[in-house]
Formats: structure tokens, sequence, C-alpha cells
């Protein structure tokens, strides 16, 4: 089963809004066994519209577009797909009423132009929309199904899962696909490869295929089966074992787990607590850690130490020692950690120290250059890093790797 995915509207090809709707279609679609073949985005133009439609329809049986389904002049979706289909727009009772009560409930007036949304082609199944006033429409055409949604996310995606999934369910027999993915951090793509090199030629005698999924210092591994297998899923169970005991060190999650989620977990399980100290991340392993709901239950606070008189009058880093040793040290960044431990009274703490750039680097501490402490039960350690030239990719790497280091201190409690 093959679909194929087509977004409308100018600020996508602007890039003024990023197209995450394509990306979540992608993913959801595939998990009912549908395959995207391909995603188009297209400005808001009736022909760019109708030669879409047409190149879909000659290659696949589901065809999802996001919108230009607003009250606006120029979202003409609805009327070309009306001439497309070759109906009429005919007001529909249902859609009039609830638009109706989306303005009555706000307290703002209903316009004519609100008011038209409700009217809809006589040829489309309406799919209402209780988060907005645009609704969407499933057409068929020559056994493929057409499905026209509105562009705003949190609508369309309500609206697929709550309405849209159920009725491809029902309307195809699609196989099953079964996913596993491993999350790892702190190898690279080609040294994972070349560890479980015979691992994953192993995959194909059962079907499974291997994706790798690489991103700035973490790599998913994802298995894939597609169509029904008998005891494919003990199989995957097994074949993740086997893995794990190949590369469990740089392990730390599955499926969708965050770091920052799997940290925090580890944290409230064993009651813990931490506090941060950071410099070149600028509290961004704070952000990170308090993104999670409940975070207060082990997040206690951070200092944001960006100049060194912060790290000495907040955290009591010795002048001296920054004189001695400078900022970006094994020296400091201890001072660092063992001063956020105990201001905070945590269980533990983590620090960071660098060059996060584009400027500033020396011959012995170049751009992209970081040091991370983390103190804890089991004392203070601390690890040099050399990311990039990148100032956001270094900040977002040394936040990752703190989080890393911390994960493997409280794991490390239990021996």
């Amino acid at each position: 089963m093959q679909a194929e995915i087509i977004c409308i509207g100018d600020e996508l090809l602007i890039g003024q809004t990023i197209n995450t709707n394509a990306a979540w279609l992608g993913e959801h679609l595939n998990t009912l066994g549908i395959r995207v073949h391909r995603t188009l985005s297209i400005p808001d133009l009736r022909e760019e519209i109708i030669l879409a439609l047409d190149e879909a329809l000659s290659r696949s049986k589901v065809v999802v577009v996001t919108g230009g389904l607003g009250p606006t002049k120029d979202d003409i979706t609805k009327h070309t797909l009306c001439n497309y289909f070759e109906t009429t727009l005919k007001i529909n009772d249902e859609a009039l009423e609830r638009i109706t009560g989306f303005f009555k409930d706000r307290g703002l007036p209903m316009l004519e132009v609100n008011r038209l949304q409700a009217a809809l082609p006589e040829a489309c199944q309406v799919i209402q929309n209780y988060r907005g006033t645009a609704c969407g429409m499933w057409f068929e055409k020559n056994g493929a199904v057409i499905i026209s949604m509105p562009g705003v996310p949190y609508e369309m995606k309500s609206m697929m899962e709550e309405q849209v999934f159920p009725m491809i369910r029902k309307h195809f027999q699609t196989p099953e696909i079964l996913h596993r993915t491993i999350l790892t951090i702190g190898a690279g793509e080609s040294f994972l490869a070349e560890i479980i090199r015979d691992w994953e030629d192993s995959l194909a005698k059962h079907e499974i295929k291997l994706a790798y999924l690489p991103s700035p210092g973490m790599v998913k591994l994802r298995m894939s089966v597609y169509g029904t297998i008998p005891g494919i899923r003990e199989v995957l169970k097994q074949k993740e074992e086997e893995l794990r005991l190949l590369i469990n060190t740089y392990i730390y999650g599955v499926e969708k787990s965050t770091l920052e989620e799997i940290v925090g977990a580890l944290l409230r399980d064993k009651k813990l607590t931490v506090s941060a100290a950071e410099s070149c991340t600028g509290g961004n392993i704070a952000h990170l850690m308090t993104s999670i709901a409940g975070s207060s239950d082990y997040f206690i606070g951070s200092i944001v130490s960006y100049h060194e008189k912060i790290k000495v009058s907040e955290l009591g880093v010795s002048p001296e020692t920054i004189s001695q040793f400078g900022v970006v040290s094994r020296q400091v960044v201890e001072a660092m950690v063992i001063g956020c431990k105990d201001k905070f009274n945590t269980d533990f703490a983590v620090a960071t120290t660098g060059i996060a750039g584009p400027t500033g680097g020396s011959e012995e501490n170049p751009v992209g250059t970081v040091w991370i402490g983390i103190a804890g039960p089991n004392g203070v350690k601390s690890e040099k890093f050399r990311f990039g030239k990148n100032r956001e990719f270094n900040i977002n790497m040394a936040s990752e790797a703190g989080l890393n280091m911390l994960r493997k201190e409280i794991l490390a409690m239990n021996g």
C-alpha cells in the first residue's frame, strides 16, 4: 500500500513555515502499513494542485493533502477539489452548527467568509474539525482515496487520529508493519556499523531491515518488518537483546524517548535530585530538564555562570584556579560542579565550561572545546570534548553529552 502527501502553501516554499505535517503523516501512515512514496510541497495555485493530484493518483492508493482550507481568498484547495471531482458546494448543516458554536463560545462575530467554510463538495465525506473551522474532506476515485486536511498541525493531527485513521483501516486491508528503534549516543554511524556487521547480516534471514538514522552525537537503529511473519515479535526482541550485548555502552533508550526523559525517570525512580551550573551551554541543560512535566520532583535549580565573576561569587571557584588553569579547564569545571552541588544541596550536579564559538578559541582550546563535570555520590568526574565550529551545534552537543554523563553516573550507583 503506497501513499503520497501533498502540502499546499507558499509559506512552506519560502521557508517561512517548517513542514512538520509531512513528517508526522509519514510516521503515522507507516504504522498503518502504508508506505509514503513521495512528499510534495506546492504553491497555492489551482494548476499546481491539479497536476500534483493527477500524478499522485497515477501511482498511489492514498493521497493526503494538507493546507489551503482557510476562509481567505488565497485558500483555494476546497474549490479546486470541487472542480476536480466535478461536484458542487453545499452547506453542511453539521459543519455550520459547529462553526457557529465555535465563534459564539469565544464571543466573536461570525462573518460571511466563516459561514462559507461550511459549504463543502457534495461528493465528499465531511471530516469535522472540532478544534478549528476548516473541515476535512474524504474523496474516492478509481479505488483510491484523497483526503484533504487543514494545514494547522494540531487541528490536522487530532482529525487524523480521531477520524481519518479509523476510516483508512476500515477502507483498506493494510499489511502489518513492526518497528523497533534503539537509541544510541557517543558513537558514529560507521563505528557502530563495524561493530554490529555480523549481527546486521543475520537480520536478512528473518526479513528484518535495519536503518541507520544519524543525528548530531546520536544514531537511531531501527529494525523494521513488513507483513505478517509468524513469531516475528519474539525474533525482534531476541535481536534487540543480541544488539545490547554488542553496543550496550552506547544505548541510552528505545523508541521515541529523549535523553532528558530517561535521565528524569532515573532520578525520579531513585528519588534523587540534580542541579546545573552552565557556562557555554547558557542554561540549555536546565531547559531540557525542565521541559519534562513533573521535573520539579528532581530538578532543583541552576546557575548560568557565563562570566567568570559569577563562577567566583556564586559557585565558589577560586580566582587563582581560573588564573592558573584558565576558564576552560578540568580544574574550573570540577570546582564549578562541586560549588553547584553544595549550593543547591542536591545528590548530583552537572557543569559545563567551554568555547561555543565561532570566535574565542586558542591553539590549546580551539572553538568547540568543552569541559563537562559531574558531581555525585561517587565523587567528581570530568571529561573534555571537542565538538566543532558551529555555535548552536556545540551548545546542543555539550548539553546532550552532559545529560549522558549524568545518566551513566546515576546507573553507576548500582555498581
